[in-house]
């Protein structure tokens, strides 16, 4: 008796344990991650319980030490609404009501003279205190009602890569950038906040654990705040300065793909992006747009000769200062002949002249092979809406030429976006990363979901050895003289300077150009790379000119910010 006793005592008691484990994490999702929302609406009741608070999911960036910082989330205040049936003296209730806060006369005038209607906004985004001075006035017809709505502390920062949310037709939801991406994620349902959870539990034990197929969540992000609000103060000095068309750059973790600072002047507010005149500067030109990048695409010619083994550092060949190819010539920047020179100089000294020599050693098949095995031609699968393929129809071309002026980036069109995976191959051993924003999704069910990416080998590591060594050389040495050299640090780094193509009149224009910078640091174990490009600078020729200290500027800053031991 007493065996049997004791069997039904321990049952009684593990029933009870599992109900009371059931029940407590039931309360930590009431409580903690949905306390915030039961609170609010809580509130809600007191104010207008016929509507529901607005809801979305926030968007984190991270510091270098890992600590959240908010991009993108919500902001508290109240709307201010009157009933104009129940307004018994519309021009007191304005006199009160204009003592204590902005509004336009005509409009106030004009909605309290529509008796029939129950219910007209008058302000919105109220802050509390304003809010509940106009309550004390205790006017018949005047409400108050709490209201919440998104809101980006950066104001600027960061601006085409977050978005905004918007109407999409009669669907109010993410426009551009990391908003419209993440929608799915973002946005919230507001169905089923009210059921009672303990009927919840005994009615579908399963569910009251975890809703199948909620995706919910928070987005966190790897743009670093400090360093995205360096490189827009950088890249709008160059824009003013040379009075450019646009002006843009990236900084990554060349081993990983993480993007630190992603930038596009001109940018806007994304709190006030209704004033902006001109939708376009809501669109990023980084993942949309497509241009001819120059000279920056010759290390990546460069690294194709020399993993097919076509070409060394040292290899020669023969500068006449131009090339003829199926009718055209093919000159240098300058058109000057140099004689016989070794590869590290076609690098040095940007020859055109050069990386024509090294397709010719390899083959316009296999050139063309390895460029579009560094993704040229692809989406990068970056985590932005409307990213752009390139245009490298000319690396299918039956003639010699297209090739030739493929190798110094005319010719063929890509994303900077793109560029930057591309040329992440020689920082990071000959790996193909995917571009990312995303590190980390938190759902609102509690669980979360670490973003990873799949690399894949395109170079052999002692191929990119060798280019990287013969672009240390180009900062050490022959950019600008070797004046902006950093003694304790290898740098890598390449000038593009493309000509613009004139779509109308067919060509290119001869005063219109696209100024490219690359580089990475520490060279042989590159943990940043930067990107920057300038569109249509004035008055000023070459991307030496314009994006050397710039981008100087920028390696001085990440080494000091963070804390990167020297290498030499």
């Amino acid at each position: 008796m007493k065996s049997e006793l004791l069997i039904r005592i321990r049952i009684i008691s593990g029933i009870v344990f599992l109900v009371a484990i059931i029940l407590l994490g039931r309360l930590y999702f009431v409580q903690i991650i949905h306390g915030e929302d039961f609170s609010n609406d809580a509130d809600r009741q007191y104010t207008n319980a016929g509507q529901d608070l607005y809801n979305r999911g926030s968007i984190f960036l991270n510091d270098k030490d890992g600590r959240l910082v908010s991009g993108a989330t919500l902001r508290s205040g109240f709307t201010l609404a009157i009933s104009p049936k129940d307004l018994k003296d519309a021009e007191d209730a304005y006199e009160k009501i204009s003592t204590l806060i902005e509004i336009d006369q005509d409009t106030f005038f004009l909605r309290a003279g529509k008796k029939n209607d129950p219910y007209e906004e008058i302000a919105k985004q109220v802050d509390p205190d304003t809010a509940h001075a106009i309550e004390n006035l205790d006017i018949d017809g005047v409400n108050i009602y709490k209201d919440r709505w998104r809101f980006y502390p950066g104001e600027n920062l960061a601006a085409q890569t977050l978005g905004f949310v918007g109407f999409i037709g009669d669907e109010f939801a993410g426009r551009y950038g990391l908003e419209r991406y993440y929608n799915d994620v973002l946005e919230r349902n507001s169905d089923g906040m009210y059921i009672n959870f303990f009927a919840e539990i005994f009615a579908n034990i399963n569910s009251a654990v975890f809703k199948k197929g909620n995706r919910s969540g928070d987005v966190m992000v790897s743009i670093e705040p400090s360093v995205q609000l360096f490189l827009e103060e950088k890249i709008e000095e160059v824009s003013e300065r040379w009075n450019s068309r646009q002006t843009a750059g990236v900084i990554i973790n060349p081993q990983n793909g993480e993007i630190h600072a992603l930038a596009v002047y001109p940018n806007f507010n994304v709190n006030e992006f209704g004033e902006e005149k001109e939708a376009s500067v809501f669109s990023n030109p980084i993942v949309e747009s497509v241009y001819e990048m120059g000279s920056i695409i010759k290390p990546l010619t460069m690294v194709a000769g020399v993993d097919a083994g076509a070409v060394t550092a040292t290899t020669t060949y023969y500068d006449a200062g131009k090339i003829d190819l199926n009718g055209y010539t093919i000159s240098n920047y300058d058109g000057k002949s140099r004689g016989r020179v070794p590869m590290q100089e076609v690098l040095s000294q940007s020859l055109n002249t050069g990386v024509a020599f090294v397709v010719g050693e390899m083959g316009n098949k296999r050139f063309a092979d390895y460029m579009l095995s560094f993704g040229v031609g692809d989406e990068t699968g970056i985590d932005l809406p409307n990213e752009s393929a390139g245009l490298v129809d000319n690396l299918d071309s039956p003639r010699d030429l297209e090739y030739a002026t493929a190798s110094f980036g005319q010719g063929i069109a890509m994303t900077p976006i793109s560029t930057v995976r591309a040329l992440s191959v020689l920082a990071n051993g000959g790996k193909l990363i995917t571009p990312h924003l995303a590190k980390k999704i938190k759902y609102t069910s509690g669980l979360s979901k670490t973003m990873t990416f799949v690399d894949e080998r395109v170079l052999k590591e002692e191929s990119v050895q060798e280019v990287t060594r013969m672009l240390v050389k180009v900062v050490d040495e022959a950019l600008l003289g070797g004046a902006v050299k950093l003694d304790n640090y290898s740098v890598a780094a390449k000038t593009g300077t493309a000509q613009i193509a004139d779509l109308k009149e067919g060509g290119y224009y001869e005063d219109k150009f696209l100024h490219s910078f690359f580089g990475y640091f520490p060279a042989y174990d590159a943990q940043y790379l930067v990107f920057l490009y300038t569109i249509e600078p004035k008055e000023v020729r070459y991307a030496s000119q314009t994006l050397t200290h710039p981008f100087i500027d920028t390696v001085k800053f990440l080494i000091n910010y963070y804390e990167v031991p020297p290498d030499r």
